[in-house]
């Protein structure tokens, strides 16, 4: 039977999700759900000091926010989990033994003001910073010695020289040098493992086979594959996808426009727009729609993944977010919008209120004005006055009478005012609606009429008329 595809996320819930952590994820959701196959969510909690479990809790509900719901891990545990590694120290202990016996592992007692030193020596040099192998050779006698005056080991890979080459999804044929490398440290002086050698383990662990990550983690690829080929362990593809960086080009930060998945789901912005921004973030989409996800993995391909940067625009997100806001269906609407009005929108009307605004709504806070519009009083903008005092005079007597005659028959209104004053296009339309709605720009005037009635127009082309 084939394997199936099987990729992953594997945060660690140290703080917010911020737009980057959300690509990858939603990448490798992709790439598995393009082909068929499992995601799969670690938690790689192994930082005591900074992994909390309401940053685990806040990081599982921006994915399902997203709506990339994972097939195996927290909540959906399997025979490979559990999918915390803070719960699986065990597992990484029967492995650490294992490198141990087979010589491939040994304590290192330099401290880290030692291994300071070395590095600006080495820099110095024009050298990269490495291991120099201080401790690789070390007696029983030695490791004796260096315990009894107080020292803490860490437990090192030993590396041995040679070349390290694998086909990388996004950037091809890697190689590199083990003596460029160094022998590396697996597990730090306080017992917990380091992330090169749980993330490669526990890859193999769950059947991770195909892994997109960031292209800071290449250099990592090395080490885990020796790793994983020392234990006997399978190693997935991987894929270096491009880091997200902001408007100057600088790394993305909140300096440059990052913001969190939290934040911008406070901010208004739909869980589609998201997607739909970040699917094509440094990624070749052949459609310009909005698709949801299922749609989204049939149009994602690791060949069109980009090694250039890809640089964070706020405007684009907004266009997505637009997208779906106006193809939303009227039952998510309103809970979008309601948090941010004010103004009292009356319940048997609220359906009809929705379907006549949505096209210009961005942003919860848009509905307000049009909320205001028609159930409420409005002040008209610096634009909307020059339109009303521009108009010709004609144009509030004839409205005047068309809505005492007509009242909210928004047709027959127009036909008379047009019958009565020979206004039509712009000099019609502008100055009518800057009256009606205090804005020189919105919803259609057709369905907003019968929700702001005829006496609200009527005051508001009185006033108008007297302002004029």
């Amino acid at each position: 039977m084939k394997t199936p595809v099987t990729t992953r996320f594997a945060p660690s819930p140290t703080g917010a999700m911020h737009l980057g952590n959300a690509r990858t994820a939603l990448f490798n959701w992709l790439l598995a759900h393009s082909a068929g196959g499992r995601f799969v969510l670690r938690l790689e909690d192994t930082d005591r000091e900074r992994s909390t479990p309401e940053h685990a809790e806040a990081l599982l509900e921006d994915l399902r926010w997203l709506g990339l719901e994972w097939d195996a891990g927290p909540g959906a545990e399997d025979e490979h989990g559990p999918y915390a590694q803070s719960e699986r120290g065990a597992v990484y202990a029967g492995y650490y033994e294992k490198l141990e016996a087979a010589g491939k592992a040994y304590p290192c007692y330099c401290t880290s003001e030692e291994l300071e030193a070395v590095r600006r020596a080495q820099r110095a040099r024009g050298e990269p910073p490495r291991y120099p192998g201080r401790c690789r050779n070390l007696t029983a006698a030695d490791r004796e010695r260096l315990e009894a005056e107080g020292r803490e080991a860490t437990l090192r890979f030993r590396v041995e020289p040679g070349e390290i080459a694998f086909d990388d999804l996004v950037r091809g044929r890697q190689v590199f040098q083990g003596e460029e490398i160094g022998d590396f440290i697996i597990r730090r002086s306080d017992g917990t493992p380091s992330f090169f050698f749980t993330n490669a383990v526990d890859d193999a662990l769950m059947g991770v086979n195909r892994v997109l990550r960031g292209e800071d983690h290449l250099t990592n690829t090395p080490r885990q594959l020796l790793l994983l080929e020392e234990l006997g362990l399978p190693a997935p593809t991987y894929g270096h996808i491009n880091l997200m960086v902001g408007f100057d080009g600088a790394p993305l930060s909140k300096r440059n426009g990052s913001r969190s998945v939290a934040e911008l789901r406070e901010a208004g912005y739909f869980p589609e727009a998201v997607n739909n921004y970040l699917a094509r973030l440094g990624h070749h989409m052949e459609t310009g729609e909005l698709l949801a996800l299922p749609d989204l993995a049939a149009h994602f391909h690791a060949e069109g993944l980009s090694r250039s940067p890809a640089k964070f625009d706020v405007e684009q997100l907004d266009h997505w977010n637009k997208e779906a806001v106006h193809h939303a269906a009227p039952g998510r609407l309103w809970p979008w919008v309601a948090p941010a009005l004010e103004t009292a929108v009356p319940e048997d009307v609220r359906q009809d209120w929705l379907a006549a605004v949505q096209p210009n709504l961005e942003r919860p806070a848009d509905a307000e004005q049009w909320a205001r519009a028609c159930f409420g009083e409005v002040e008209p903008s610096e634009e909307a006055k020059a339109e009303i005092q521009g108009a010709d005079p004609a144009l509030w007597e004839g409205a005047e009478a068309a809505l005492q005659e007509h009242g909210t028959d928004f047709a027959a209104v127009l036909e008379s005012i047009k019958g009565s004053t020979g206004l039509k296009g712009k000099k019609l339309f502008k100055p009518l609606r800057a009256a009606l709605t205090g804005r020189t720009f919105g919803p259609e005037l057709g369905p907003l009429l019968p929700l702001m009635g005829q006496e609200r127009a009527l005051a508001r082309i009185q006033a108008a008329k007297h302002n004029a």
